[in-house]
Formats: structure tokens, C-alpha cells, sequence
């Protein structure tokens, strides 16, 4: 009998606890991660008679004969907002306004280095709701489209629903879509590996927060059965009999009556029995996913830990309990599914396509252009995805989305997937050479 090789846990726990170390060595020796620079020309100092006054205000006077100018004239057209409250960072909690500073940074910078997208972090001193939205109806007019991040459930929902009627910019939640989109990527190509339908498998999803809940909404949009999936928050499973949500949390609640209509009872372990998939975005572990529920799913398993910053069960225990596809969150473990596949691409197409919203097709069709980066002979249990290094998944999903928000009608500017294409390599192959020609000349300096 062919002898097991022997995990090694020690050293993958040590891997994993790395990022964490260097992350607080590295914050204070750069005191930031984004910054402001030029993008015009400045020969001597007579350009400022060109940029500022009083060459300028001939720019205005055209701009407030016609608006619609200012996407051409300034760099509204090209600039995301990354907007906070800091009530939901990462799996840390309400941990405040100035804590998620360095996690919004972190969004605008690949937001720049992947996308080409300037963007800018925007931590909000107010929890309250309406003050939210009434701020990031203020910021419109500098603005080309908003990114919410990290707002905590129930208010998110509304937050967003309000903002994409009443807004005529993109206004996105990464933590709903974008998480959605990726998963839903990352599903397409595990089913592929273990030949099974999104139709026929029994899904388990754990935790019901403002991600799981859009997951759940998309996956179903996409062809997975309700009848076929369950949903198990703190309290347990989610039931027509948890009528605690029905006038208070709607889009919880329709969940309770849409899925799980054989009423089972229980929690985690419950809701993953016999499950073909389940997604996980709880409680950071490890632990919250034990290896004997794994053991307890279906054969040929797909396990989405996706946790941050660490994930409901290790991937190795996952493995070991029998799992065929294991995916988590983490750049540095394998099978990553992680929003920063997704949002850079979509916005660099609905920033060029000119879009006033993204429509939820818009997400189905990036989520189906993500999958497809990797051609069906390549697909491998430890490959369902592409990694953030092959570069070219960017704009390949910038084009798609902007074809089809052309498609959806919600776009001003008309172009053919090949232009989209063109223009992000474009801006993508800039933002990436900035960075490269500072490093290299020693404008941003080594921490060694």
C-alpha cells in the first residue's frame, strides 16, 4: 500500500502567519500605500497658467454649458471612491472608521496597479444610515463610480439599493457583488471538476451575512435550486420558521422561504451534510468548519473556506477529510477566491463603457469571462481560478462587462469588445510601468 504523504502543519501554519508579520513592519516604513502624483506635464512653471489659472476657467465655462464635458476634461471618468464606515473589516468586526484605513488602501491600490482605475479611500465618521447615503449622494459630482466596502448588515442592503436607484454613477458593494461574482467563477470551475450540475448539487452556505446572501442570490440567478441549498447563520439553519427576520431584515428573510424547504433543523454540521458544496463566509477560524463534517458531504466535495483572515478550516484539513476542490480567500494558499479577481476588471469596463450602473447580468458575465481565463483542459482541483499575476484576466473581464452594459442599455459610450480590451490593457500596462519605473529608480524605496 502506497504510503500517505506526511502535511507538514508546522511549516504551513508558519507560512500563513507571515503576511501578518511583514504587514506591520512594512505599513509604518511606507507611513501609506497610495499617493497623489502629476499625470499632465509640467515643463516650467508658466504650464500652471494652463492647468490652473487663468487658463482654467475656459475649461469650467465649457463644462457648465454642458456637463457631460467633464468626463472629458478631468479625471472624474477614471476615479472610484472606496467609502467606508468600518463597521464590517474584513472578519475583525466594527473596529471603526480609522482601522479600515489601512484596508481601504489596500482596495484603492489594486484597484490602480490591476485595473488602472484611480482610486481613493474614503472612511466615513458616521454610522448612521441615511448620512451614508446622503454623503455619497454629495460626492457624485467628483466622482466616476463608488465602491461600498465593509458596511455592516442589514444597513448595507438598503444602503445599496438606494444608491443604485437614486445615483447616476456605478455605486457597487464589493462584499455582496463582488464576492458574488468570484465565487460564482470559482464554482463554475469546480463543478467542471468533479462533473457535476449547479442545478442538481446540494448547497451548503455558511454564515448569512451581506456576502453569503448575494452569493445565494446570484448562484440562484445563475441555475442552482433553491430546494437544493441551506443556509446556517449563528443561530442555525435558515427556515420558514425563523420569523424573527420577517419584518426587519427582507432580503434574510426571503432566503428562509426560498431555501431549505424540507425545514431541517440544526447548525453548521447539519446544513453540510450530504451537501456536494458548500461556501463558507463566517466567523475567521480555524475550527468554525470541523474535518468530520467534511467527511460527512458528499463524494467529490467543493469546500469554499473563504474567511478572512483565516479561513473556516484549513485547506489541508479540508483535503485530508476528502474534499476534491478546496478553495479559500488567501493569496497565499492555492485556489484563491478573492474579490480582487473580480472588481478591478469590472470597473475598468464600467468606467470605459461609461455605465450608470452595474447590472446584476453585468456580474453573471464577468463571473462567466473569469471562469473562462482558464480553458476546460487546464481546470485542476488546485486550478479552478486564475491568480492575480496573470494579468490579462483584467481586461479580458473589462471587455465583456463592457459589452455588456452596452447590451443592458445602461451604457453612454459605445465600443466592440476589442476596443474595451485595447483601452485596459492600455491603462492596466500604464499603472503597472509607474510602479515599476519608481521602483526602479528609487522613488519608492526598498524596505531592506
Amino acid at each position: 500500500m502506497k504510503k500517505m504523504k506526511t502535511i507538514n502543519t508546522k511549516r504551513l501554519l508558519k507560512a500563513a502567519e507571515k503576511p501578518s508579520k511583514d504587514a506591520r513592519r512594512l505599513h509604518p516604513f511606507y507611513k501609506g500605500k497610495i499617493e497623489v502624483v502629476p499625470k499632465c506635464r509640467i515643463r516650467d512653471f508658466n504650464d500652471f497658467a494652463i492647468w490652473y489659472s487663468p487658463g482654467v476657467a475656459s475649461v469650467c465655462t465649457d463644462i457648465y454649458k454642458n456637463p457631460e464635458l467633464v468626463y472629458e476634461y478631468t479625471n472624474k471618468w477614471n476615479t472610484v471612491a472606496v467609502i467606508s464606515d468600518g463597521t464590517r473589516v474584513l472578519g475583525l468586526g466594527d473596529i471603526g472608521a480609522e482601522a479600515s484605513m489601512p484596508v481601504m488602501e489596500g482596495k484603492a491600490l489594486l484597484y490602480k496597479y490591476l485595473g488602472g482605475v484611480d482610486s481613493f479611500p474614503i472612511c466615513l465618521g458616521t454610522k448612521d444610515q441615511q448620512e451614508i447615503i446622503n454623503t455619497v449622494k454629495i460626492l457624485q459630482p467628483s466622482l466616476g463610480g463608488v465602491n461600498l466596502e465593509d458596511i455592516s448588515q442589514p444597513k448595507c442592503f438598503p444602503i445599496l439599493q438606494t444608491l443604485r436607484k437614486e445615483c447616476h454613477i456605478p455605486v457597487w458593494h464589493d462584499d455582496q457583488q463582488g464576492t458574488a461574482l468570484v465565487t460564482l467563477a470559482g464554482l463554475i470551475n469546480a463543478l467542471k471538476v468533479v462533473n457535476k450540475k449547479i442545478s442538481k448539487v446540494k448547497i451548503a452556505l455558511i454564515g448569512a451575512g451581506a456576502a453569503n446572501m448575494c452569493i445565494a442570490r446570484l448562484i440562484m440567478y445563475y441555475g442552482a435550486n433553491p430546494a437544493n441549498m441551506i443556509i446556517a447563520d449563528i443561530e442555525g439553519t435558515l427556515h420558514k420558521g425563523r420569523t424573527e427576520f420577517k419584518n426587519v431584515q427582507p432580503e434574510k428573510w426571503s432566503l428562509c422561504v426560498e431555501t431549505n424547504p424540507q425545514g431541517i433543523l440544526g447548525g453548521i454540521k447539519e446544513a453540510m451534510e450530504n451537501a456536494d458544496v458548500v461556501i463558507a463566509l463566517a466567523a475567521p477560524g480555524p475550527g468554525i468548519i470541523k474535518k468530520e463534517w467534511v467527511k460527512g458531504m458528499a463524494k467529490n466535495a467543493i469546500v469554499f473556506a473563504c474567511a478572512n483572515p483565516v479561513p473556516e478550516i484549513w485547506p489541508w484539513e479540508a483535503l485530508e477529510a476528502g474534499a476534491a476542490v478546496v478553495a479559500t480567500g488567501r493569496s497565499d494558499f492555492g485556489n484563491q477566491v478573492n474579490n480582487s479577481l473580480g472588481f478591478p476588471g469590472v470597473f475598468r469596463g464600467t468606467l470605459d463603457a461609461r455605465a450608470k450602473t452595474i447590472t446584476d447580468n453585468m456580474c453573471i458575465t464577468a463571473a462567466q469571462e473569469l471562469a473562462s481565463c482558464i480553458p476546460d483542459s487546464k481546470i485542476k482541483p488546485n486550478k479552478i481560478l486564475p491568480t492575480m499575476d496573470e494579468w490579462q484576466l483584467y481586461p479580458r473581464v473589462a471587455a465583456a462587462v463592457g459589452v455588456k452594459a452596452i447590451k443592458e442599455k445602461v451604457a453612454d459610450k459605445k465600443m466592440t469588445y476589442d476596443q474595451f480590451y485595447d483601452q485596459a490593457v492600455k491603462m492596466i500596462k500604464r499603472s503597472r510601468a509607474i510602479t515599476s519605473n519608481m521602483m526602479q529608480k528609487g522613488l519608492i524605496k526598498s524596505s531592506k
